[in-house]
């Protein structure tokens, strides 16, 4: 998967397109913490949980909590219009 469709399982709810892959990025980086980008960052490698677990060096409960974190952060508005590409008013 690439970083939209991962972000696009990861969100509710989305309303305009998601503004170019070094611009989501980089306001990803702004907005996640260094754990919750580099779990990003693996699920848009594997969904395998074991790998993802392996590589960052995670148990089972630092995974959900991250997990859980990245899903909220991603979740709230504040977030959402820094990631999405508005359209122009016509």
């Amino acid at each position: 998967m690439d970083l939209e469709q991962t972000l696009t399982s990861l969100i509710k709810n989305i309303n305009y397109p998601f503004k170019e892959t070094k611009e989501l990025e980089a306001a990803l980086k702004k907005r996640l913490t260094k754990k919750e980008f580099k779990l990003l960052k693996e699920l848009t490698l594997t969904p395998d949980e074991a790998l993802i677990k392996e590589h960052l060096d995670f148990d089972n409960t630092e995974l959900e909590r991250v997990k859980s974190n990245l899903s909220k952060k991603l979740n709230q508005e504040q977030t959402k219009q820094l990631l999405y590409n508005y359209l122009p008013k016509q």
